[in-house]
């Protein structure tokens, strides 16, 4: 009986490190999540207001 006890203690400290994993992972995905809709955003916004001019970015190097 006491084996079966410390067998379930372990399983349940173990389910309550992995419930705390899955918590800061979901964290870490919506704060990914809304940096990703930022960046969308921005360059969505940078497409808008170019002129048609082409950034350096933009073109392919000399040799091509």
């Amino acid at each position: 009986m006491e084996r079966l006890e410390e067998n379930i203690a372990h399983l349940q400290r173990t389910v309550d490190e992995l419930s705390d994993v899955i918590a800061r992972q979901e964290a870490t995905i919506s704060m990914l999540n809304r940096r990703v809709q930022l960046l969308m955003e921005a360059e969505a916004e940078r497409e808008a207001m170019n002129t048609g001019q082409v950034l350096a970015g933009d073109k392919p190097p000399p040799h091509w």
